[in-house]
């Protein structure tokens, strides 16, 4: 068998001393070859080496500048560093050379995300769920970032999908609460979202927080 996928299930089942030595086999054996330096780069990233495993995705890539897997790991490293600006590039280079997943266009849409461009960020995640529609917290970041952009009743119908998913999903309920008690102005079914978060997830602090402001609303409108 390839010693790269060998590594690969090795990896999968914990043995990653095992799996290292093979991708360092791999790479002797063909050192112009990315796949051992993506997988070898792949392994110190999941043992939190992220110094070291940028060094082996780099050197993937001038190897073949075509190798998309490499961008998208060295995208990763950065998002774990929350490094978003270098971690969108990574992950752009990798879409623009041909990775058509749903994985990359999330990581792509949560960067921008993060870098306060919600409008850029709609397209992607909008792909990742084209691609795989039961990816939940895919559908839960878009239902964020169309509450961003203000456009709320599309981010209702995303949060509702979510919570139908994944009923445990607290933080779905808390803002679909934000949404109706915002958006609606419909204090009773934010109250409702609210209490199911706190239901979820019993130290929510912000769904607390909503319960308490609501609350306390209502109980000025009826003094």
């Amino acid at each position: 068998m390839d010693k790269n996928l060998k590594g690969i299930e090795l990896l999968q089942e914990g043995k990653v001393e095992d799996a290292v030595k093979l991708f360092t086999e791999a790479i002797e054996e063909n050192p112009k070859d990315p796949v051992g330096y993506i997988n070898f780069g792949n392994v110190l990233m999941s043992v939190g080496d992220n110094e070291k495993a940028k060094k082996f995705f780099e050197r993937a890539i001038s190897i073949d500048d075509g190798a998309v897997a490499a961008y998208y790991s060295l995208g990763n490293v950065h998002f774990n560093e929350n490094n978003f600006d270098e971690a969108k590039d990574q992950f752009e280079k990798a879409v623009s050379r041909g990775m058509e997943n749903a994985d990359v266009y999330f990581m792509l849409g949560v960067s921008l995300f993060q870098l306060e461009q919600p409008r850029l960020a709609l397209p992607y995640l909008q792909r990742s769920i084209e691609l795989n529609e039961e990816d939940v917290e895919a559908r839960f970041q878009l239902g964020l970032c169309l509450a961003k952009v203000e456009a709320y009743e599309e981010a209702i119908g995303q949060l509702s999908q979510v919570v139908e998913q994944d009923p445990t999903h607290a933080d779905a309920y808390y803002n679909l609460g934000v949404a109706y008690a915002g958006h609606k102005d419909d204090a009773d079914t934010a109250l409702m979202y609210f209490n199911k978060a706190i239901e979820v997830q019993p130290d929510h602090m912000l769904a607390g927080y909503g319960i308490k402001m609501i609350e306390k609303l209502k109980n000025e409108q009826s003094e």
